[in-house]
């Protein structure tokens, strides 16, 4: 493994140096951020899931060029100091990989929980306003387990399952393997997997549509449901039940795991890779 770090000030000043000449005594200052950039690069086993857990900022996913995962995070403070968030890294079980940002000296986090949280003071002013930025680079033959809490997610270049969830923030998420599940609740989901594997599949959201891309041939029982839009199938769904606009219950070919696509405001589109 290997972790490296690097710190720099933005500071943002009038570009004419007639102005200031001009104007010795004003501010030079309009705004400043402090960025600090991390960096992980490392194996995981074959077979192995690299974990990562956020919970202020977005995260992206490329194909990476050789064998190793690369993670570069970038943090930025509005308020505050940088230092505020620490990044850390651990092997997990499988020789799976698990990084967590967290926000506060008492934030742990690990496979299955996360703990972490703004910093407030007893007015509920945040003191620290830190964003942590990721790009991950995967090799093939890893799965991922990503979250975060305010930010978009966006996966290309995958090869394994893929496990996606926000809150605030849209998920484009694809799999030249798969299969691709998704959860956020203020975004719209999409979608896109070369397998479905075995298990079931599940997308949710409230405020946004869903675009499930999968193999023509599918096997499942599916479960559909909006309530301000439609629902549009490329598959020939054996319906059960009354038919409805906003609700679709049914099977696809033989039936068998669950599928289930929901949301409140925005459209379910379920389409046939070719």
């Amino acid at each position: 493994m290997h972790v490296n770090r690097s710190r720099h000030t933005h500071v943002l000043a009038p570009l004419a140096a007639v102005a200031l000449l001009a104007a010795p005594l004003a501010s030079p200052l309009a705004a400043q951020d402090e960025t600090d950039t991390w960096r992980w690069s490392g194996t995981v086993s074959d077979g192995g899931t690299l974990y990562l857990k956020n919970m202020n900022g977005a995260v992206r996913v490329e194909r990476a060029r050789g064998g190793e995962v690369e993670i570069t995070a970038e943090k930025r403070a509005r308020r505050g100091s940088t230092d505020h968030v620490r990044i850390e890294t651990s092997r997990v079980r499988n020789g799976s990989v698990l990084v967590c940002a967290l926000w506060g000296e008492d934030s742990s986090c690990d496979v299955d929980s996360y703990n972490s949280r703004s910093d407030r003071n007893r007015w509920g002013q945040q003191r620290n306003e830190v964003s942590v930025s990721f790009t991950v680079r995967v090799p093939d033959g890893v799965k991922l387990d990503l979250s975060t809490v305010n930010g978009e997610m966006r996966i290309e270049g995958a090869t394994e399952s893929v496990r996606a969830r926000t809150v605030n923030g849209s998920i484009d998420a694809a799999s030249l393997g798969g299969p691709v599940t998704a959860k956020t609740v203020n975004g719209s989901i999409r979608v896109s997997m070369g397998s479905a594997g075995g298990d079931d599949l599940e997308y949710e959201t409230v405020n946004g549509s869903v675009t499930v891309e999968m193999p023509e041939r599918v096997n499942a029982d599916l479960d559909v449901q909006t309530v301000n839009g439609r629902i549009d199938s490329d598959f020939p769904v054996t319906v059960r039940g009354r038919i409805s606009p906003r609700r679709l219950t049914g099977t696809l070919g033989d039936g068998g795991r669950r599928l289930r696509v929901k949301t409140v405001n925005g459209s379910v589109t379920l389409r046939s890779r070719d």
